[in-house]
């Protein structure tokens, strides 16, 4: 089996997650190359030399450029601070190199259209870490919409709600650094939007408030003002004539991974929560009365990839399995199979929603994304 070179910068959480994906990949999947970890890059010698250690890469640097510019780095692989992503996936795709980014995209929608623009040119296979689209039941809810099996798009109710800032006394990090797209929107609107993508079809107005809840947070022994949003409400009208709201807060006391929509078309509904991820609820309008209500559809073989982890249905995947889910994505791709999906060019059009929603709360009027592109 060929091997695949993999450059990871970051080992924080999701860097450990990419890691166990790269692991459990190819005794999951029949795949044509191999990832092997190669280099990994943070912030100081030390730490990357830690963590090269613990998750047992090859070779360690705190110079990003160093690993992009490894001769055996396939994939570059960015899993550090949202400033960092553009000037890493530029210099790597510049080398004709495949880049794997965590969401968003950019901290700017000049840099990520520089970034799908150059993608593109160059014909090199982009992946952007929106995990919750590989969920299998999430291809099931897009079939059974693009099918028409309940109809038409009507009305559409989203939101991703958590509480890891609902306290005002957790402190002040890089989410709420405005430089680097902080805030809720970005954070936790991205997913959210990129499910309604999804699963409704393209944004093509959006109507946003952005506010901020907790003004200012501890910062060491003083406090730092807070210039971002805590929770964000947009209605949206899609390009299908759907209409709706979407909603992101980490002010929600109780929600762990509240990420959920509800779909209404003519004929049916759909609803998803991902803290059940393993379930999709359908109804269907043509029943009996008096035997009518939701269907749950559990998570099975017969759903796309689940098999490779579970020959039984209603056993469940996890996190982590979407992960693997995710790199089988660009291993495809690479192998000279289907485009990655979600690559940089959906990144780019989820982060031309944000702006839109961004610009909108600043001037309290509808804004359209595709008003948002830049010369």
């Amino acid at each position: 089996m060929k091997t695949l070179g993999i450059g990871l910068i970051g080992s924080g959480f999701m860097g450990r997650c990419h890691v166990n994906a790269y692991n459990s990949i190819a005794s999951i999947f029949k795949v044509s190359q191999k990832p092997v970890l190669k280099m990994l890059a943070d912030a100081s010698p030390e730490l990357a030399s830690q963590q090269a250690k613990a998750l047992q890469f090859e070779q360690s640097t705190a110079d990003w450029q160093e690993l992009v510019q490894h001769p055996e780095v396939d994939v570059v692989d960015i899993t550090a601070p949202n400033h960092l992503h553009h000037p890493i996936a530029i210099a790597a795709m510049n080398l004709g190199k495949s880049v794997y980014c965590e969401k968003p995209l950019a901290c700017t929608l000049a840099e990520a259209q520089e970034m799908a623009n150059l993608a593109r040119s160059k014909q090199i296979p982009t992946l952007v870490g929106y995990n919750y689209l590989q969920n299998p039941l999430m291809r099931t809810a897009r079939e059974i919409v693009q099918s028409g099996e309940i109809g038409e798009p009507i009305a559409f109710r989203g939101v991703h709600a958590e509480d890891y800032m609902a306290n005002p006394l957790s402190p002040y990090t890089t989410r709420l650094d405005a430089s680097q797209g902080g805030g809720v929107l970005y954070d936790l609107g991205s997913h959210i939007i990129s499910l309604a993508r999804y699963v409704a079809g393209p944004i093509q107005e959006v109507l946003g408030n952005l506010t901020t809840v907790v003004p200012e947070r501890p910062s060491g022994d003083t406090t730092r003002l807070v210039h971002v949003d805590d929770q964000t409400h947009c209605l949206v009208r899609f390009e299908n004539g759907c209409v709706g709201t979407l909603e992101a807060s980490w002010m929600a006391w109780g929600r762990k991974m509240h990420l959920a929509f509800e779909l209404t078309c003519t004929k049916g509904t759909l609803v998803f929560n991902q803290e059940q991820f393993n379930e999709l609820r359908l109804y269907d309008a043509n029943q009996k009365a008096g035997r009518d209500g939701f269907k749950t559809l559990l998570s099975g073989p017969d759903h796309p990839h689940y098999s490779a982890f579970c020959p039984a249905p209603g056993h469940q995947l996890g996190f982590n399995e979407l992960k693997v889910i995710e790199l089988l994505q660009l291993l495809r791709a690479l192998e000279g199979g289907d485009a990655c999906w979600p690559d940089f060019t959906e990144a780019f059009e989820i982060q031309k929603v944000l702006e839109a929603v961004k610009l909108s709360s600043e001037e309290a009027r509808w804004c359209s994304p595709q008003s948002m592109i830049t010369n």
